[in-house]
């Protein structure tokens, strides 16, 4: 009866738990608990949080591959929406259908903002390279940068998927401590008077622009940037569904059913991406912390180039907006609506934001299809 009993215990998950199993399990934990109790982007953190936990807990065989007449583990049929680049497009098409870019149309200046703080990828580009990491390694690592996380995973997919669970949960994981990383740099760049600022109205944008809008941008984007295509023309294609006005149904389920379904598999596959054995390595590591850094640089950027358009415009510019560059929506803009309520109560500055956070959105594609142009 006892050998029965130990036979038992040996064959549970308890007694093939391993160090590195405990280490990821506890990540997981502290993840669920930013993403259920702090409320940090809970859509992303909790489904990357559970499927982290569920690919470090033993002998589950979720991620396993296809072997000896045997299916591959549930897990990884989900994997394959990101292996294969399906995920990110079809993501930047909800994207794309939420999206107003009528800020962007009102102010084309926020471009400017947008493309600064894409800085933050080709600074991390050289940052890869120089600790030993290929081009085509280096270049979805810097994308992380962009606070963009389908974009990422789309580069990862395409140009190194070795690293497409290191990059995939970090550039997820950063998306979502966005209002933890972002509001030290605003206050260390920007002085309290600056932070002030209000800004004028922007002006009304009619129907016609907003429906030209996503073609003439897709169009233009598109033939110098090929291998941009799939990103810049779902996120456009979801736009005009909601601009045009004449395909409701399609809108609705894009910015609804169809991205929420999508979001689930595709966080608890990349958070099944982070197994102990692979993430627990010298260059995953070194990946976190690029990310975080090409975060913090393109962040940085944004404002620098903002405090620029604060001076030369006379004081008119807040330069809170250009930290709403990375292409993180909305939830850069947000941070920018909240430290500019900090500073002034009265002040609303989330329009404003938008224009710079959507124009990310537009920056990070491009930079991919640059270096998907370069390296593919």
């Amino acid at each position: 009866m006892l050998n029965v009993f130990i036979d038992f215990l040996n064959e549970t998950g308890i007694a093939a738990l391993q160090w590195g199993h405990i280490v990821m399990l506890l990540i997981s934990f502290i993840l669920l608990y930013l993403g259920i109790v702090k409320k940090y982007e809970p859509l992303l953190l909790v489904p990357i949080a559970f499927g982290m936990m569920l690919v470090n807990l033993p002998l589950t065989g979720l991620m396993a591959h296809a072997a000896n007449g045997q299916p591959a583990g549930l897990l990884r049929y989900f994997y394959f929406g990101d292996e294969l680049g399906i995920f990110p497009p079809i993501i930047f098409l909800g994207i794309g259908s939420m999206t107003d870019f009528g800020p962007l149309i009102a102010n084309p200046k926020s471009l400017l903002l947008g493309a600064a703080a894409q800085f933050g990828i080709f600074i991390t580009f050289i940052g890869a390279i120089l600790l030993g990491f290929a081009g085509y390694q280096a270049a979805p690592i810097g994308i992380i940068g962009g606070a963009d996380g389908p974009t990422a995973i789309y580069l990862a997919s395409q140009l190194a998927p070795e690293y497409l669970g290191a990059i995939a949960v970090a550039a997820y994981s950063y998306m979502a401590l966005v209002p933890v990383i972002q509001p030290p740099i605003m206050k260390w760049l920007t002085t309290e008077e600056e932070r002030q600022v209000r800004m004028e109205q922007l002006r009304p944008v009619s129907k016609k622009e907003k429906v030209l809008f996503p073609i003439i941008v897709t169009v233009i984007v598109v033939l110098i940037l090929p291998p941009a295509a799939p990103l810049i023309g779902m996120l456009m294609l979801g736009n005009l569904f909601k601009e045009s006005g004449v395909v409701d149904r399609l809108s609705e389920t894009a910015q609804n059913a169809l991205i929420n379904i999508v979001t689930i598999f595709l966080g608890i596959s990349v958070g099944a991406s982070a197994s102990a054995d692979k993430f627990l390595q010298v260059k995953t590591l070194q990946i976190m912390f690029l990310g975080v850094i090409a975060f913090a640089i393109g962040t940085a950027a944004g404002l620098l180039l903002g405090k620029l358009m604060h001076r030369l415009s006379g004081g008119k510019i807040n330069p809170l907006i250009g930290a709403a560059g990375v292409s993180a929506v909305p939830m850069a803009a947000r941070v920018v609506q909240k430290e500019g309520q900090k500073a002034d109560p009265s002040n609303f500055l989330l329009m404003h934001a938008m224009g710079p956070n959507v124009a990310g959105v537009i920056g990070s594609a491009v930079a991919a299809g640059v270096m998907m142009s370069i390296f593919a």
